[in-house]
């Protein structure tokens, strides 16, 4: 970044540092002096000002989530002042580089085009994606038609990006029913895989493999163990049985797979960020590929707000203004996610990796060292069970914690209509009261108060709607990295760990000599 941007982005943090911190009741009060002669919005026009939708498709088709930031600490004189941060950053032009495919994994010299895998990209980007996911459609639907014999089950293994996003997809659009039963296994820890054999018919059962590199030996070694359980099983043809989803088809191929069931996706896309491209193929085969369109199509209209709206409009982006605030102004070190829907348990497990690996970064995407506390520990939970096991701490606890309420309007379930109302207005009475606090009988009951929070509200929870949440948290993680100017696409953290473990395995490395007695007193030795 030239020294005048970096003296931009300086003075425009320098600025913000220096504002005014009102509390959320002060902010709410009507007609507060907003400073340089205006009134700050107060009550229902806060409301207003801080809330935002996105809609999609009409009739059966449409849907949308609403985001209320109100009752955060951002007024207009911080929306200003991050959206002349955003300038300074030159927000625009690197929306503008990853949605054309550009280079923008500049440490690994990639593109990112994740978003071309529901339609917006660089034409050429899509026109590939497309015929990607035509070849996936016929397999699936050649699966569902029984072409490939009677198939009950699937065995996913993956791991990281390969296994959260297909199993938060699978978990949350399968309470019905499925098409084909999933299995998603990511842990090498065998009692994963022996969980799952249980489950299963190995004479009914596909298993697939997804690995960017069809190398990472937790998944090589899970197959491997899940092709020998098919032969035990009496599967003549264990082999047949695989279908591969991978950047690197030839080493499929190498590995025994049939070309025909080799499912491809582009080495720029991202392992967190391939839902979209054939690591989706468990969430097609368990729903069927209409909801798997669906789900994309829902991705799609969120990409078209971020790639349309400017400044605080944009919702990713004023998402990423409060991330920001909280973690560099504020100091907090953990943001905290739950969602009041069971189908939505495991979307913190999801979040984690998307918010963690792109953004817990030590360095700018120019190799420097950053000036500024990076990706917030992203932890959570499902309300009402997370209300009797961590509000205590957020309620009344030291640490400042901003936290995402997400819930849907439509339930989930076909029981007595008391259950949804009881959870939503659980959901909705936790972030009035972390706001509004209560001064107590004594100081055992005492409530602060303005303790942030924000509330995402989906019409309904169906494949469209998983998808625009998955999306906007995609594009809230890049903005938030474009802030900080740092590269959300690569992870080289996850190597060192790696590289010790397979020392261990060869009996090579000089280790400490905690680890060395860890080693020995396992076996390992």
């Amino acid at each position: 970044m030239p020294k005048s941007a970096d003296d931009a982005v300086s003075a425009a943090w320098t600025h913000l540092e220096g504002l005014p911190r009102p509390t959320l009741s002060e902010l709410f009060s009507a007609e507060r002096d907003g400073g340089e002669g205006r009134d700050e919005p107060g009550g229902t026009e806060r409301v207003a000002m801080l809330s935002g939708r996105i809609a999609w498709g009409e009739g059966d088709t449409a849907g949308g989530v609403l985001f209320d930031w109100s009752k955060t600490h951002l007024d207009s004189a911080l929306l200003d002042g991050f959206e002349r941060l955003a300038e300074a950053c030159g927000f625009a032009d690197k929306r503008a580089a990853l949605l054309s495919g550009e280079k923008v994994n500049v440490t690994e010299g990639r593109a990112a085009t994740h978003t071309a895998e529901r339609g917006t990209g660089k034409d050429s980007d899509v026109e590939e994606a497309d015929a990607l996911h035509r070849r996936m459609k016929l397999l699936v639907e050649a699966i569902h038609g029984g072409a490939l014999g009677d198939v009950r089950h699937l065995i996913h293994v993956g791991i990281g990006g390969s296994a959260l996003g297909p199993a938060l997809a699978v978990d949350a659009l399968t309470r019905d029913l499925a098409k084909v039963d999933v299995h998603v296994v990511s842990n090498i820890d065998g009692v994963a895989l022996e969980q799952a054999f249980a489950a299963c018919d190995p004479a009914t059962t596909m298993v697939a493999v997804a690995s960017k590199t069809f190398t990472t030996i937790e998944t090589m070694t899970n197959a491997a163990s899940a092709l020998r359980w098919l032969e035990e099983g009496g599967v003549a043809d264990p082999s047949g049985r695989v279908v591969a989803l991978t950047a690197s088809p030839e080493k499929a191929v190498e590995w025994g797979v049939d070309e025909t069931r080799v499912l491809p996706f582009r080495d720029s896309v991202g392992g967190r960020y391939s839902l979209w491209s054939s690591i989706g193929f468990p969430v097609a085969l368990a729903v069927g590929w209409d909801e798997f369109e669906a789900m994309l199509a829902g991705a799609q209209a969120v990409d078209r707000h971020f790639a349309e709206a400017d400044g605080r409009a944009n919702l990713p982006l004023r998402a990423a203004f409060a991330d920001r605030y909280y973690a560099r102004i504020r100091g907090c070190q953990t943001r905290a996610v739950f969602a009041y829907d069971e189908r939505l348990g495991l979307f913190p497990d999801y979040l984690q990796q998307l918010e963690m690996e792109s953004n817990g970064k030590r360095v700018t995407a120019e190799m420097r060292p950053v000036d500024e506390p990076t990706a917030p520990v992203t932890w959570g939970g499902v309300g009402t069970d997370a209300q009797h096991a961590v509000f205590q701490l957020l309620h009344q606890g030291t640490h400042l914690i901003p936290v995402d309420f997400i819930a849907s309007v439509a339930p989930g379930d076909m029981l007595d209509p008391a259950h949804h109302r009881i959870l939503l207005m659980n959901c909705f009475a936790q972030g009035a009261a972390l706001m509004a606090g209560d001064k107590g009988t004594d100081p055992a009951h005492h409530f602060p108060g303005d303790r942030p929070s924000a509330t995402i509200l989906c019409d309904d929870l169906d494949a469209a709607t998983l998808g625009a949440l998955i999306a906007f948290h995609e594009h809230r993680t890049f903005a938030n990295a474009v802030l900080m100017g740092i590269n959300p696409f690569d992870q080289f953290g996850v190597e060192l760990g790696k590289q010790m473990a397979k020392a261990i395995e060869r009996g090579e490395g000089n280790f400490d000599a905690s680890t060395a007695a860890l080693v020995e007193a396992a076996g390992l030795a």
